[in-house]
């Protein structure tokens, strides 16, 4: 499994949570309230794709830890703003300790920041195009446990999604990183079958509205 962390002791508050949510209130707080849950707003979804492809070779908490610095780097991730940086902002952005200083990640977020704009101008928005790899439940894993789930680093619908994003030009779309950002923004529900966010998740995405295709 692509999960953001790894194992971690039993959280103070008591309630069964997915291993990896640990002791941190930012960590617990981000697991019960935004992972898995079903984002439909398009500058929420480029955030999301940004940060797992920064997250690549690091720990999940430090993107979260640095999540607010991220935003204040890049505008909030405001997609035409982002688009917009130039080589000078690639350089500002080298100098800022509150961020991961890598220029290839750096110059990769802004050049999909063009690619995202593509996207919206087929689709009709990110979130249309992104929501075409829902993976149906028949193709979803039995076992949701946590040690079948941390295996569980990216499916065919990762693969075809990150093939698809690389064949349009993004950089850094990987299908592990693709797989945690489905994770991370719901396409998938990968909270534990003990965890106790898993029925709320479900349920909210049994009432989400699914984005349709501008040309649909």
């Amino acid at each position: 499994m692509s999960n953001p962390g790894s194992d971690a002791a039993t959280p103070l508050d008591g309630l069964p949570r997915c291993p990896w949510a640990g002791n941190d209130p930012l960590y617990r707080h981000y697991h019960d309230e935004e992972w898995g849950r079903p984002v439909v707003s398009d500058t929420r979804l480029f955030e999301k794709i940004c940060l797992e492809g920064f997250q690549s070779g690091l720990s999940w908490i430090t993107i979260l830890r640095k999540r607010e610095n991220f935003r204040a780097a890049f505008h909030g991730f405001d997609i035409p703003r982002v688009a917009a940086m130039t080589e000078a902002d690639i350089e500002r952005l080298l100098g800022d300790a509150g961020i991961i200083r890598h220029r290839g990640k750096i110059v990769a977020t802004i050049h999909n920041a063009g690619k995202a704009l593509e996207l919206q101008r087929e689709f009709g928005s990110l979130a249309a195009y992104f929501w075409r790899y829902e993976t149906r439940p028949e193709h979803r894993p039995d076992d949701l446990s946590w040690p079948a789930l941390r295996l569980l680093a990216q499916t065919d619908a990762s693969r075809a999604l990150s093939k698809d994003l690389r064949k349009r030009g993004f950089k850094f779309v990987g299908p592990t990183t693709c797989y945690a950002f489905m994770q991370a923004m719901g396409l998938v529900n990968d909270h534990t079958e003990d965890c106790f966010c898993r029925s709320a998740v479900e349920a909210e995405r049994d009432q989400f509205k699914r984005p349709a295709p501008a040309s649909a």
